[in-house]
């Protein structure tokens, strides 16, 4: 093989591994609302937001989605400005559509109108051929014993693993 072929077979694997490596969470999300349903939808991303996820500089804490003439968007997504970017950046805050089957969103637009359910975006990844994907989850808020039950839990699940740790 020539050099050259082998350094595309390096870029290729390299390439691969830092697809892999792109997977934003919204922690918050898992300890205040407790999930019914995971759904995996595309986004319409424009410009400089796909550099932007990427690198990483997206947050997804308060963000939510919402529901507009049978369509589904997302709001508060902060996706950072792309930092080579220029006149042309993209707009932090705005409004980005939600691509799902028409069957996932009547599921999803029945849920919310008959029971007290939102829908919360969890997590944002890179899929294998290379588009920006969402994870967005029907989930109900949880009270706030059942927060210190979730509080409980993962303290004891840590001492356990700190006193198996300890006597291996």
């Amino acid at each position: 093989m020539a050099y050259y072929e082998l350094n595309l077979l390096q870029f290729r694997k390299m390439k691969t591994k830092q697809q892999e490596v792109i997977n934003i969470v919204n922690r918050k999300a898992k300890f205040s609302y407790e999930f019914i349903e995971k759904f995996v939808a595309g986004m319409v991303l424009r410009g400089t937001e796909i550099k932007s996820i990427r690198a990483g500089h997206v947050n997804l804490s308060d963000s939510y989605c919402v529901f507009k003439k049978g369509e589904l968007f997302v709001k508060n997504l902060h996706i950072s400005e792309y930092v080579s970017g220029n006149i042309y950046n993209h707009e932090v805050q705005r409004v980005r559509k939600l691509l799902l089957s028409k069957k996932e969103l009547t599921k999803l637009e029945k849920k919310i109108k008959e029971s007290g359910l939102t829908i919360i975006p969890y997590r944002i990844f890179i899929s294998e051929r290379g588009l920006a994907k969402i994870e967005i989850a029907l989930a109900r808020g949880k009270k706030t014993h059942d927060k210190r039950n979730t509080i409980k839990e993962r303290d004891d699940k840590r001492n356990m693993d700190r006193l198996m740790k300890k006597y291996k």
